[in-house]
Order: structure tokens, then sequence, then C-alpha cells
């Protein structure tokens, strides 16, 4: 099939490919980019079938139409496809260079720095040894090549170092994708391969910064090598400082006020543009700034998935095939058949697997790793894949290397990739996995199926009353342990409000900071998000919660489904008046309700948290039915709880009668060891200690007597939305929501 489509698209173009000949004709240019799409991507698709990585498919297709297969077949066809005019050339090439960028920008979105900090010494000892072993491997035979071999006897030294970069980088995106095919990721050893896979690929980057800038002096010397050096350093420290911020504040400013599509997508590409531009002025090549920019896009706390999908999408099924199937193209095979460059590539395949092996294995001894995870990250670590192919053409276009040389290491890339699928599979079978290891993961799969865990934004509908701080606090608890950004849309405070004494002075002290009753509420979310912080083990890595200040204006509905629209994952209420004498909901609050599709936390503050919001201690109450809203509310409770150090209950209300007056059951027994059976394990998995009681009667009495019982100060109770605009309590939440003594959190899921 493929073949039959290539043969038509190249007899149907012959006669534009011949009026391009001397120069450069579009059509044809359309012709080259619609067929190593297509190729591209039906390999891809037959090598993920097999276990190998699609990327290969890729280059293999760019193989098959260069000279070594289909121009040994039909060489007049293979000539009106990939016609050697350099005008012609030159269009396909630049499509290549952009995907160049493009790739590194996708590969470093997909560095997690968190990982890489968490896994620690053992992945900078592996990954510091597996870059010097094969580097210097690589630079000996660089050495030793014969005079012929080389593109200029004068830049050996140049050529060496391309060789040492080759053999010594492990493709991120090759090793990511195998350890996640094989639901290996979250595993101790899964994240110490990617991460140290990671830590390769940046050093492996500055690498080869540093030496396409030697290579473009035109000669070694040691103003050169400062200049590098330093600049590298410069850009890297600002890059994940101050740069780092500014990324945060772009991506989430066009966010919030591009209405036109795609507006982020845009300015991920200009932010990739201006850094690789930001490189290549201080001497350094451009493929750095590219690959910093997409460490520091990845992670952007408001990337959402849909965005992440969108450039993904563009890059995967675009540039990937052209750039891998334009690498195919100029990897002619035939120069193998030479004895002599046959056996080069064996010794460059076999100083590769040794020195990545032998650096390895040194590497996972100074971690103390066992001979098992030793050789699991040795056969890990040595696929090269599409860094390689980067690489090779990096140094093939600036004359670093010739056409043999880029073969043989293209060659090496395809041969260590292809195994390191089956020697990985193998080597990590045979690693047992520990019992902290599997509560961990038990752990992490809660999580991941959970409601806080997923939630990347929240916003705030709050008034300068004490239910608004106290709902501020409950959102910042949320938000600090993850550095999640937080928009507050607040009422204009009335008159004097700025003026007016803080009630919770009396029990906190002095108060500072600002006066002002609406200030006071952005500052709520902020200190609550850094106490919160503070108790957790992201305090180092999380970033700092960033706040944003709106008005709420009237009508209010209007507000919040203009914010909607930015994206949110959860929107606290926090009126002064949240209900009604009815005790339904307030009818502004009803309004906001109407206007927002996802998940609600309508908060109503009672006893202490009227006159201490910010810091009034907690004592938390969740009724549960073993339904899915209850048992979010239970996940809300217990992550804040584990931030405040506050006491959690669940109660189980069973009728004992029902209106035939059925005596409860041995199967309502059951169920209720089953539902509280469920709580205590989620609550475990946060390593959180709760209390769990079983009550009879009327579900608004038993939660009600449980509140005094236990002395509870906060209820969270979970309701299902129901369809339709207005948001419907049912009898129970409406009874706890008018009547409660304590404060109540209403979260509609």
């Amino acid at each position: 099939m493929i073949w039959s489509l290539v043969l038509l698209i190249a007899g149907t173009s012959g006669a534009l490919a011949q009026q391009g000949a001397g120069g450069a004709s579009a059509p044809v240019f359309l012709v080259q980019l619609v067929v190593l799409m297509l190729t591209g991507r039906l390999l891809g698709e037959a090598m993920r079938r097999i276990g190998q990585p699609s990327v290969m498919g890729q280059l293999l297709a760019g193989i098959l139409l260069g000279p070594a297969a289909f121009g040994a077949i039909w060489p007049q066809a293979q000539q009106w496809v990939f016609p050697v005019a350099e005008g012609q050339r030159a269009m396909l090439d630049a499509v290549s260079q952009l995907g160049i960028l493009l790739l590194l920008l996708l590969t470093g979105m997909e560095v997690d720095l968190n990982l890489a900090r968490k896994v620690g010494r053992s992945a900078i000892s592996v990954s510091v040894a597996g870059v010097a072993a094969p580097f210097a491997c690589g630079v000996a035979l660089g050495w030793q090549l014969p005079s012929w071999l080389l593109p200029d006897e004068s830049k050996r030294l140049v050529t060496a170092l391309f060789l040492g970069t080759a053999l010594s980088i492990s493709s991120i995106k090759i090793v990511a994708t195998i350890v996640r095919e094989m639901n290996f990721t979250r595993r101790d050893l899964g994240q110490l391969i990617v991460s140290s896979a990671i830590i390769e690929d940046t050093i492996g980057w500055i690498i080869i910064a540093i030496t396409l800038s030697l290579a473009e002096a035109g000669n070694v010397d040691l103003r050169s090598v400062a200049r590098s050096l330093i600049g590298t350093a410069v850009f890297l420290v600002a890059s994940l400082t101050v740069g780092r911020r500014i990324v945060f504040y772009l991506i989430r400013w066009a966010n919030d006020n591009f209405e036109s599509e795609y507006a982020v997508v845009t300015l991920i590409l200009v932010i990739m543009g201006a850094m690789a531009l930001t490189t290549h002025a201080i001497g350094v090549h451009t493929v750095l700034g590219a690959f910093v920019a997409g460490v520091l896009i990845g992670d952007s706390p408001i990337l959402t998935r849909h965005i992440d999908e969108q450039l993904r999408g563009l890059i995967m099924a675009f540039f990937m095939p052209v750039f891998f199937g334009t690498a195919g193209l100029s990897t002619d095979l035939r120069v193998l058949g030479n004895p002599t460059l046959a056996l080069l590539a064996l010794g460059l395949i076999a100083a590769a697997s040794i020195g990545k092996f032998a650096g390895a294995f040194v590497g996972s001894a100074i971690g103390g790793l066992s001979t098992r995870a030793a050789l699991a990250l040795a056969c890990g670590m040595n696929a090269r894949g599409s860094t390689e192919i980067i690489v090779a053409s990096i140094g093939l276009s600036m004359g670093a290397l010739n056409e043999d040389l880029f073969t043989m290491i293209v060659t090496m890339a395809v041969v260590t990739t292809m195994a390191m699928p089956p020697m990985l599979r193998w080597s990590l079978s045979r690693v047992p996995i520990g019992k902290a290891e599997q509560e961990r993961l038990e752990r992490e799969d809660v999580e991941a199926r959970g409601f806080v865990a997923n939630l990347e934004r929240l916003l705030l509908a709050v008034d300068h009353s004490a239910n608004g701080r106290f709902a501020s606090r409950l959102a910042g608890l949320l938000a600090g342990p993850r550095g999640l950004p937080v928009t507050v849309l607040r009422h204009a405070e009335p008159k004097g409000a700025a003026s007016e004494p803080d009630r919770s002075s009396a029990a906190t002290g002095p108060q500072r900071g600002p006066s002002g009753a609406s200030e006071r509420v952005e500052e709520s979310v902020k200190s609550a998000a850094e106490r919160s912080k503070a108790q957790t083990a992201n305090e180092e890595t999380a970033p700092p919660v960033a706040v944003t200040v709106g008005d709420l204006g009237t009508p209010a509905e209007q507000a919040i489904a203009k914010e909607a629209a930015k994206g949110y994952d959860l929107l606290f209420i926090g009126l002064e008046n949240a209900r009604s004498t009815s005790g339904d909901f307030d009818p502004e609050v009803v309004q906001i309700t109407s206007a927002f599709e996802g998940p609600l936390a309508i908060v109503a503050a009672h006893g202490i948290h009227l006159q201490r919001p910010d810091h009034g201690p907690l004592h938390i109450l969740v009724p549960d039915n073993g339904t899915q809203s209850s048992r979010h509310a239970l996940e809300l409770a217990i992550n804040v709880a584990r931030v405040t150090n506050a006491t959690i209950a669940a109660v189980y209300v069973s009728n004992p009668r029902t209106y035939w007056r059925r005596p409860r059951g041995r199967g309502d027994r059951a169920r209720e060891r089953m539902i509280l059976g469920e709580a205590v394990e989620l609550a475990e998995k946060y390593d959180q200690k709760i209390k769990v009681t079983a009550r009879s009667g009327t579900a608004t009495e038993a939660i009600l007597s449980e509140v005094k019982r236990g002395g509870c100060n906060l209820i969270i109770m979970g309701i299902s939305r129901r369809p339709g605009q207005k948001l419907l309590l049912g009898n129970t939440a409406a009874s706890i929501f008018e009547s409660a003594p304590a404060s109540v959190v209403i979260l509609a899921v």
C-alpha cells in the first residue's frame, strides 16, 4: 500500500519535479510532505504494534524512501519526489530545522523537575556516570578515526565531541515512552530511570550547545569555551528563576485575556522562539533555548491538558514524521557495504553500549542500588533514538560530520533503541517490589482517581464577610501544597469597611498586613496557602500560589460566567448572606451557581469561625453514605486536615425502619461496615487518622447529634448537582445548612 501510494504521487508529480529542477517547486515540496507524513505514520503504527517506538518507523520511512531502497528500485521516481536541487532540499531542511526546535520543546515539556529532585542522589550519580563513560569512549573513538572519514581534519576535536555526545545521551522521549507503556512510570526504579534520562538530557544539551558554539567559531580557544560556559550558566540560572515566573505569568495572562482560539499555543511558540534566539545571541545554539523553554512551559501550573494536546498533536502529526523522515533520507545504508565502515559502525555500537552499561553500573554502585536495579538502569539508558538523530542532523548540517559518519550514528541509534524495549522488559521483571513502594503506589492510585488531586485552578466568589474569609482560607489550604493558581472575585466592600476592626484580632493579637476588608480576603488565601505548603513534603518544590483579584460586580452571574470560560475546576462561594430565611440558598448564591457548571463549594461560617475565620481550629465531620459526592467531600476534608492537623470524623446514618417497618437486616450492617471501612482506608492512604461512627434515626438528627457529641465545628457535606439551572438542596442538606451549630461547606459535584 505504501509503495503504491508513493509511486502514484511520483508519477503524477514528475512534470512538476522537472519544472522545479533548477530551483524549488512548491507542488513538489507538498508532495514530499505528504509522502513523509503518510509513510512515517503507517510504519510508525507498524512499529508500535511490535513493541517498538513509533519514531523508529518514521526514521525507517525516510531510509526506505532514500537512495538505499526506493532509489535502488526506481531511481527516476525517487528523484522526482526528492530531487537533489539545492533550493528544493532547502525547503525541506527548513521544516526539519523548525521540527528540531519543536521536538526539543516537546521533550522539555515532558521533563518533570520535581521527579528528578525527588529521586535525588541516585539519579545524579547514575546520569553523571552514564554520560561520562560513553562520552569518553566516543571522544577517544573520534581521535582514532582515519583522516579520510573526517569532514575536516583540522576540526577533529569538534567531530570527536559530536561523537562523544551522540554516544552519551539517552533519549528521554524513548525512555519515558517505553517505561510508560510497561506501566513502570510510578515504580521506584521506573522513576529513577526517567529521572536519570532527564538529567542526562539536560547535561547533554548543554554539552551540545557548547560543542556547537565551538564548531561555529571555527576554532577552539579558551575565550570561546569560556563564553559558552558562562553564557550557558547565566541563561540557565536566569531561566529557572526569573524566567520561570515570567513564563507562568505570560501563559496565565494569555489564557485569561485572549478570546481568540489557540492563543496560549501561539504564546508557547513565541516563548520557544524568543528563548532560542536568546541562546543564539549569547553564542549558544538555539536547541538549548528550545529545550529550556519546554521545561518552563511544562512546569506551568495552568498548562491544561487541552492546551497540551493541541500543541502535542501539531508536533506529533506533522513535524515528527517530516523531521525523522528527512533524517532517514540522509542515511545511505549502502555505505555499510564497505567492510571498513561496517566494522567502524559495529565499533560505534559497542563503544556506546559498553560505555553506557559501565557508567550505569558505576553510578548505581555510588547510589547504593542493587545489581538487578543497575542492570535495568543500564538497559533503559542505552536507548538513543530521537536525541541522537537530532544531534547527528545538526552535526551534518554544520559540517562537523559527513554522510558516512551520519549513517553510522543513525545505525547506532536504531540498533540501541530497538534492542532497549525487550531488554528493559526482561530486566524490570526481575526487580521485586517492596512493601513501602507498594503502599505508595496504592496511595497514588487513590489520588489519581480522586477529586482534589485533579484540581488545577480554583475560583472564589467572596465578599468582605467572615464567610468570604473562611472560604478564602479553605481555598488557600487546598492550593498551597501544589501551588494551584487562585482567582478571587470579590464584592466591593461597604463604606467604612476599611476602618472596621478585625473581629479575629482579640484572639490572634494585633492585626498585620492589609487593613481593608477586601485586602484581608486576598491575604486569607495567601496566608492559608503558605501555612499548608509548610506542612507538606512539597514545600521546596511547589511554586508559590499566584492570586489574581477581580470584582464580582452586579449582577454577579455575568462575572462568574465570563471568568469560568477561562477554565476552573472548583468554585468556592463565600458570601455574607449564604442562607435565606427558608434555609435554602440566598438568591445571589443561586445566580452564581447557575453560571458555573463545575463543582461548587458553598461556605457558611458559624461559631468560632465567625470570630476567627483565618485562624479558628478545625474539627471536621463528614456525613458519608457511600455515594461519589460524599466520597469527594471526605477527600476534601482529608486534604484540609492533613495541612492543619485538624481532627476528622465520618458518620454513617442508617434508618432502622423503613416505611413498611422492615427491621434492619444483615445486609444493612454489611453496607455500613463497607462504607465506613472505605472511609478508614481512604484516610490511611493519606496517613490521616479518622474516627468513624454509625448512627440510627433521621439523617439530620443523627448528624447534628454527632456534631454536639464529637465537638465538631465544621461539616463538609457532599451532594450531587441535579439537572437544571437551579442548584437544589435535598431535605437533609437543607436542614443541616439551616440549623447546624457548626460551619458548613456544601460540596456540590
